[in-house]
This record gives structure tokens, C-alpha cells and sequence, in this order.
């Protein structure tokens, strides 16, 4: 056996798969950014929206009692 033929079969597929891009924690980066990205749009939301609604809650409750 070639000292080639002995690379391609044994040597080869070891490091490809010691040193090989491994895509498993993608996934849990792109969740975290998408949690973090949906924090931010609700952040947003309560901080805009907060003192209107506020404002709305206390006219029905002074227009109840």
C-alpha cells in the first residue's frame, strides 16, 4: 500500500472528522438571539404603550366608582 492510498484512508477521515466545522450550537445562538430580539420589541412596547394605557385604566376605574 502507497503512502498516499494509506492518507486517503485512514489518516483523512480522522482529522476531517476531529477538526470538521460543527454546526450544533447554531441553532442555540440563533434561539437566544431571537429570544433577545423579542425581550427588546416588548421593552419597547410596555415603554411606549405604559403611560397611555395607564392613562386609560384610570379614566374607566374613576368613571365606575
Amino acid at each position: 500500500m502507497d503512502l498516499v492510498a494509506y492518507w486517503q484512508q485512514h489518516c483523512a477521515p480522522f482529522i476531517r472528522a476531529r477538526l470538521g466545522r460543527s454546526e450544533r450550537g447554531a441553532s442555540l445562538v440563533e434561539y437566544a438571539l431571537l429570544v433577545a430580539l423579542i425581550a427588546v420589541v416588548c421593552i419597547i412596547a410596555i415603554t411606549v404603550l405604559g403611560s397611555k394605557v395607564s392613562t386609560k385604566f384610570s379614566s374607566t376605574a374613576s368613571s365606575l366608582l
